[in-house]
């Protein structure tokens, strides 16, 4: 009885008190997805459906939420993720008792499928890394070799480099603060491992012999700040492409793109380069890069075969 009457004053509760909650107990969430579900909740959910209370969502009501964002001619990036958000918070009220059954069932959500992506040449990140300074050839390196989001090249650590051929990602920079965060998609404490060639171990190296560390292994670093930022990289890499004569609209995300793309050209499984991509759904990086991967039904028949 107590349980039941818990659930029901839960249940009465509306979305936007709710939600107002929901969002201090994710303590997973790195400070950029915090700032970002804010936006999402302030200017797409909380709008709509801010005072409809817990215990009255439904399937019908997810499907009006998602068709008036249709008709407000809402991205449709912006749509999956107000989706995505609205979903977490309704799973999470669901499981509690505060609905009592499932509001998103049979619910069609709305899917976003990425612009095919531009993948830098060999020829033009060996271009950038001649013209740019030394920091820059680091996080070209990394990005390029490991994978590295931005914030993450930002982090660049001697203590990451757990053995010759392995990096560990720990953490990251976050871009707008410059603050240490936790990795995107990961509580804090948790990392992730992935391949590290032999051209990014002697870049860290080599940087390390010519301009060193601070006291806690961080390389990259400005005369204003410990830690470098989104302004800092737009600044250098717009001045790199420009001496480097690159008309091409790539930024420093297109580098992570040319890991995978250099991973599945050369028959590493999709699964393998989600994981080290850091990508929380395997579904995303197959969106993104299919069009990478070697046709497979051939070489798969051989390899039957020889099993036979």
């Amino acid at each position: 009885m107590q349980q039941a009457e818990a659930n029901r004053a839960l249940g009465k509760q509306r979305f936007g008190e709710y939600a107002g909650t929901w969002l201090p107990r994710q303590r997973h969430f790195a400070p950029g997805t915090i700032r970002t579900v804010t936006q999402l909740l302030d200017r797409q959910i909380l709008p709509a459906l801010e005072s409809r209370r817990i215990n009255s969502f439904s399937p019908t009501v997810v499907d009006d939420f998602i068709m008036s964002m249709e008709e407000r001619k809402v991205g449709l990036a912006t749509q999956q993720n107000a989706f995505d958000t609205l979903k977490k918070i309704l799973r999470d009220a669901h499981r509690k008792g505060g609905i009592a059954d499932d509001p998103l069932q049979g619910v069609v959500p709305p899917e976003y499928i990425p612009n095919r992506i531009t993948i830098p040449t060999l020829e033009e990140i060996h271009a950038l890394k001649e013209v740019c300074s030394k920091a820059l050839v680091v996080i070209i390196d990394m990005m390029s070799g490991c994978g590295h989001r931005n914030g993450e090249a930002f982090a660049a650590n001697l203590g990451g480099m757990v053995a010759d051929d392995v990096y560990r990602i720990t953490e990251q920079i976050e871009g707008r603060t410059r603050q240490r965060a936790p990795l995107k998609h990961r509580k804090a404490g948790e990392f992730r491992e992935v391949p590290m060639p032999a051209t990014v171990r002697e870049s860290l190296l080599r940087y390390t012999h010519d301009l060193g560390t601070d006291h806690n292994g961080y390389l990259l670093r400005t005369q204003r700040s410990p830690y470098w930022g989104y302004t800092t990289l737009d600044y250098q890499w717009s001045a790199a492409r420009k001496r480097a004569g690159i008309t091409r609209k790539l930024n420093p995300y297109s580098l992570r793109h040319f890991v995978a793309s250099n991973c599945l050209s050369r028959g590493i499984p999709i699964t393998d380069v989600a994981e080290w991509m850091g990508h929380s759904n395997i579904n995303m990086t197959y969106r993104i890069h299919r069009h990478l991967m070697p046709a497979s039904i051939g070489r798969a028949a051989k390899a039957l075969e020889a099993g036979l």
